[in-house]
C-alpha cells in the first residue's frame, strides 16, 4: 500500500517565488514545471492528480514534492553533477597563443604544438594543436611520390626488415644529403590574412648569403642524429661515412641510403676496406622509405623555415643548435605505412614477401 503524499506549505515568500517562475517569460521550463508541482501540492491535491493534469509520471510529482518539504526552494534546483572539470578553459587559449609572441627554444626557428605544451607544462600537444586550428593558424602539409622501381618490393622489404628486425648487435643507420640549404635573409614577422588566419610571414623580397650542403645520419633505433656540412657533394659522402663510422669501430652497420650516383663511388674500395658496413638502397622515387627525409622534414619545419640568415656560417650554426637540442630528448620515430595513400603503392607493399 502506498503511503501518505507528502504535506506541503507554502510560506508566503515560497509561493511569490514559484509564482514569479510561472510568470517570467525568461524562467526555465523545467522550473516552472518543478514550481506549477508544488504549487498544485499546497492546494491538497494528490500525487496521481497533479501527475494526471501535468502529464507526467507520479513518482517525479513524489520527488519533487519531498525534496521541496526537506529543502525548501532550494530543493527544486538540481543537484551539483559529479565529474572531471573542464581541464581548459578560455584562459588556457590565451596563454597558448601568448606563448606564440615569445621567442622560441634555442634550436628552433618557430613554436609548434609539442613545444608549446611543453612551455606550458600543464596543457596537452593536442588540445594546442586545437586551439591553434580554431585561431586559423596555418600548418605545412606533406606530398607523397610514387615510385616506379621494378624491383621495388625487394628493396622495400629489405629496408622495412631492417627497421622491424635488425640483424643482432648491429647498428640500422639511414643517411643522406641535404644539398644547396640557402640562407636566406628577409625580414620577418606575424602576419593576418583577409579571411582571419594567422601566419608566420616574411617578407617577398630577400637576400642569398651563400649555402651548405648538410649530410645527415639517423640511429634508427635511438632516434639520435649526427650532422655535417661539406662544400661539394659528390666527394664529401664517403668522408661524412668515415666520420660516421669513426664513432662505431666495433660494430656492424647498416646504411640505408637513397639511390643517387653521389652515393656509388667509381669502385668498391670504400666498402672493402670497411668490411663492416653494408649500403642497402632505397627503390627509385622512395627515399621517403629511408628515416632521415623524416628527419630533415622536422629540421626544415623547426628550424629552417621561416627563418632569417646572414651567413652560411649562421645557418650551420642554426642546424648544430638544432641537433643539439633535437639530441636531448630524442627519440626512435613510429614507422607506419598509412592505409589508403594509392593504388600504385598498395600493389607495390602487396607484392611484398610474406
Amino acid at each position: 500500500m502506498s503511503g501518505k503524499a507528502t504535506p506541503i506549505k507554502l510560506t508566503v515568500e515560497e509561493r511569490k517565488t514559484l509564482l514569479s517562475w510561472l510568470r517570467s517569460g525568461t524562467t526555465e521550463q523545467r522550473m516552472s514545471f518543478r514550481a506549477e508541482i508544488i504549487l498544485a501540492a499546497a492546494e491538497g491535491k494528490e500525487t496521481k492528480q497533479i501527475a494526471a493534469e501535468l502529464k507526467t509520471c507520479s513518482s517525479t510529482v513524489s520527488k519533487w514534492r519531498i525534496r521541496f518539504a526537506n529543502k525548501g526552494i532550494e530543493g527544486l534546483k538540481d543537484s551539483a553533477r559529479s565529474g572531471k572539470p573542464a581541464s581548459y578553459t578560455r584562459k588556457t587559449d590565451k596563454r597558448i597563443l601568448a606563448v606564440l609572441d615569445q621567442p622560441p627554444p634555442d634550436g628552433y626557428a618557430k613554436w609548434n604544438g609539442p613545444l608549446i605544451a611543453k612551455n606550458l607544462g600543464d596543457v596537452s600537444a593536442d588540445y594546442v594543436w586545437r586551439v591553434l586550428r580554431r585561431q586559423g593558424v596555418v600548418r605545412h602539409q606533406r606530398s607523397w611520390r610514387i615510385s616506379t622501381d621494378p624491383q621495388f618490393a625487394q628493396k622495400a622489404a629489405d629496408i622495412v626488415g631492417l627497421y622491424l628486425s635488425p640483424p643482432g648487435n648491429a647498428l640500422v643507420l639511414c643517411v643522406d644529403e641535404k644539398p644547396h640549404v640557402q640562407a636566406l635573409e628577409r625580414a620577418q614577422g606575424w602576419l593576418r590574412l583577409p579571411n582571419g588566419k594567422a601566419i608566420t610571414g616574411g617578407s617577398h623580397e630577400f637576400r642569398r648569403h651563400g649555402t651548405t650542403t648538410l649530410f645527415g645520419a639517423l640511429d634508427v633505433a635511438t632516434g639520435l642524429a649526427k650532422t655535417g656540412h661539406f662544400g661539394r657533394l659528390r666527394h664529401d659522402f664517403l668522408a661524412f661515412m668515415n666520420e660516421v663510422t669513426a664513432l662505431y669501430p666495433d660494430k656492424e652497420i647498416h646504411v640505408i641510403l637513397d639511390s643517387l650516383d653521389t652515393h656509388k663511388p667509381k669502385n668498391d674500395r670504400w666498402l672493402a676496406v670497411n668490411k663492416n658496413v653494408h649500403f642497402h638502397c632505397t627503390p627509385t622515387h622512395a627515399s621517403w622509405l629511408s628515416q632521415i627525409e623524416i628527419w630533415f622534414n622536422v629540421l626544415t619545419m623547426s628550424a629552417l623555415r621561416g627563418a632569417s640568415f646572414t651567413s652560411s656560417g649562421q645557418i650551420r650554426e642554426a642546424i648544430g643548435r638544432f641537433v643539439e637540442a633535437h639530441n636531448g630528448n630524442a627519440a626512435p620515430f613510429e614507422w607506419t605505412k598509412q592505409e589508403g595513400r594509392s593504388e600504385g603503392v598498395e600493389k607495390h607493399y602487396a607484392e611484398l614477401p610474406k
